[in-house]
């Protein structure tokens, strides 16, 4: 935001208010494409989660993200709060103390946004997350839902591709690749984090109008 008002020459909290707007708009906008999409059902949908950080890499964030394999739209994504994980767990743990998990509920927030776009009998592609089978099986108990064990991550593509001679989960992937090469704050080895996870839903809701209606149309 300080880029954008230095080069525009004017405040930044001109820009935040105009960020607020646009995200306002671009959520309108995205909820209109997915009621259009209840008349065209989608038949075979991917999903996944992209791991960012809230200002440091012992808070991080987790991004849920549903694209059309077919059309390689996207059809939402949601921002949750996750505790750290590995090495940095006891450090996050020491530093900010215990740090709630909102990923199964934003799961659930997504799958019901999108619930009614999505054929009956269709094919959902994942990973193998532990907490996909249910959560699957909730909102989508007739489709067939298929797990498929994670590759090693490519140079290209910040890490989203695989190094696998055919990756089952392409069309996810190379999302995930495209929101991290298009929104600075998803960028590997930036400075420029996210420091309020609320900012950062806005961000993706603009870009998933950008992304549909421009990249994809």
């Amino acid at each position: 935001m300080r880029r954008a008002a230095i080069i525009l020459n004017i405040n930044k909290t001109t820009v935040s208010r105009k960020i607020n707007y646009l995200a306002k708009k671009a959520y309108q906008k995205n909820t209109l494409f997915l009621k259009r999409l209840e008349n065209n059902q989608v038949t075979h949908m991917q999903f996944d989660d992209l791991i960012t950080i809230e200002h440091t890499k012992l808070k991080p964030l987790s991004v849920t993200i549903a694209v059309d394999v077919d059309s390689e739209t996207i059809l939402g994504a949601e921002v949750s709060t996750i505790p750290a994980f590995g090495h940095l767990a006891e450090r996050s743990r020491d530093k900010y103390g215990h740090r709630k998990s909102t990923h199964l509920e934003t799961a659930k927030k997504l799958f019901l946004r999108i619930k009614d776009t999505i054929h009956p009998e269709s094919l959902v592609e994942s990973d193998q997350h532990k907490m996909y089978p249910n959560i699957v099986k909730t909102f989508f108990s007739n489709s067939f839902h298929i797990q498929y064990k994670g590759g090693r991550a490519a140079v290209v593509g910040q890490g989203e591709l695989k190094k696998l001679e055919y990756d089952p989960l392409f069309a996810i992937n190379h999302t995930c690749a495209m929101l991290r090469a298009n929104i600075n704050r998803l960028v590997r080895k930036t400075w420029c984090t996210t420091k309020d996870p609320s900012m950062l839903q806005k961000h993706l809701d603009i870009y998933m109008w950008f992304h549909n209606s421009v990249l994809k149309s």
